[in-house]
């Protein structure tokens, strides 16, 4: 059974899917996010409670994917996907009719749990499936659907709220994301390497944990941590800011500012294939000094600066977790499901504490309070990456002398 290359039929139709996927998964995700200050005003909440409908969503996927990741190792790869998606989507469109802030709050809970399903597997899905020269390709194209679904999620539920309400802004975003469910469980290629186990809790148990065993996995799973609770207190806040003076922004403008989505689509593609070439440790650290150098230009008070330090930022966010989640599935020695899925865990924990702790200090220090905070994370990332390498280039030189 070989492996898909990049260039094949198959290659495009699994990279298609796969995109697909990621473009239903983040819209949906991030799809409350430009309307927290829709949320807060309607519920009479502040944008720190409002940034619930987002935190509560991210640690629900964070905990599922760690059972869903191991669910996986027995089911199968597509069909624990496919099953995840269209139930998503389905949800979303119930998610749409909350009345109230509890019920809203209830069902983007629901709503974590059911999406778990893509994100702890397609990674595990791409490492086991695709060509390993032609990985950081494929991790790449993942990743900027992730990127692309992050960002139509995010403006095409800013422009229906200006036009309607947030209700039917959500209804949108389900439809949308129902046909890419469709479109993944049609195009996606069927696993070939993949082996089935037994279901046993217990042996389960003890593979997941021993992923922690693991040299240098868990520096990733601290650098994912580090990079999402950073990505999330700037996008979750940069709209409470923008609405107000002296920029006094509509929803629909400040929705289209998440364009700049787009260049972490490039720089997911563009910097995992340079890392393919280069080494992950050095590609991984230049994307997370130019994510810090993008959140330093974002103080200043000109609107077009500040956008373009949000573009420099995300191209560095982007092309530091695309580095990183595809490491994952090069030093894991087995269940790559559920090292993804850890990775994943403490990924989207980060969302949930950083954007919560970003809210606190949004509310007490201003926007200068989050950069700082953004800073703090960075410096830490890049300390965790230095160490990273010690321990890639340790493990290069034993599997030498074995040799």
């Amino acid at each position: 059974m070989s492996y898909i290359k990049r260039g094949t039929k198959s290659f495009r139709m699994a990279n298609l899917a796969l995109f697909a996927g990621g473009f239903n998964t983040f819209a949906i995700l991030w799809s409350t996010q430009p309307l927290l200050p829709e949320i807060a005003n309607e519920f009479h909440i502040s944008p720190a409670v409002s940034s619930l409908t987002l935190s509560s969503t991210t640690i629900a996927l964070a905990i599922s994917m760690l059972v869903v990741g191991s669910l996986s190792e027995v089911f199968g790869r597509k069909s624990v996907m496919t099953i995840s998606l269209i139930a998503s989507s389905i949800l979303a469109i119930i998610t749409a009719l909350s009345p109230n802030f509890q019920l809203l709050l209830l069902c983007r809970i629901l709503q974590g749990i059911v999406l778990a399903g893509l994100p702890a597997i397609a990674m595990a899905y791409l490492g086991e499936e695709i060509d390993p020269k032609s990985l950081g390709m494929a991790m790449g194209l993942y990743i900027s659907g992730n990127s692309i679904g992050g960002m139509g999620g995010r403006i095409i539920s800013g422009v229906l709220t200006d036009y309607f309400n947030w209700h039917i802004a959500l209804i949108g975003i389900g439809i949308i994301s129902l046909i890419a469910s469709l479109l993944f469980w049609f195009t996606l290629p069927k696993s070939t390497h993949f082996q089935p186990r037994k279901f046993d809790v217990v042996k389960l148990g003890k593979s997941l944990f021993s992923q922690f065993n693991e040299p240098g996995l868990i520096y990733l799973f601290g650098t994912g941590f580090l990079l999402m609770g950073s990505f999330v207190s700037l996008y979750n806040y940069i709209g409470f800011q923008l609405i107000a003076p002296p920029y006094s922004l509509s929803q629909t403008i400040v929705g289209f500012i998440f364009i700049v989505y787009i260049v972490g689509t490039f720089s997911s593609t563009w910097m995992g294939m340079l890392a393919d070439q280069h080494g992950r440790r050095k590609i991984l650290q230049l994307s997370l000094l130019i994510l810090l150098i993008g959140a330093c230009i974002t103080l200043n008070t000109n609107l077009w600066l500040k956008i373009i330090g949000i573009a420099v930022f995300t191209f560095g966010f982007f092309a530091g977790h695309s580095i990183a989640s595809g490491w994952v599935g090069k030093l894991s020695t087995h269940d790559k499901a559920q090292a993804s899925s850890l990775y994943l865990f403490f990924y989207y924990i980060g969302s949930s504490i950083g954007g919560t702790v970003g809210g606190m200090f949004y509310t007490d220090f201003g926007w200068i309070g989050v950069i700082v905070m953004i800073i703090v994370f960075s410096i830490i990332a890049i300390g965790l990456s230095v160490r990273l390498g010690t321990i890639a280039k340790r493990k290069l030189q034993l599997s030498s002398h074995k040799l």
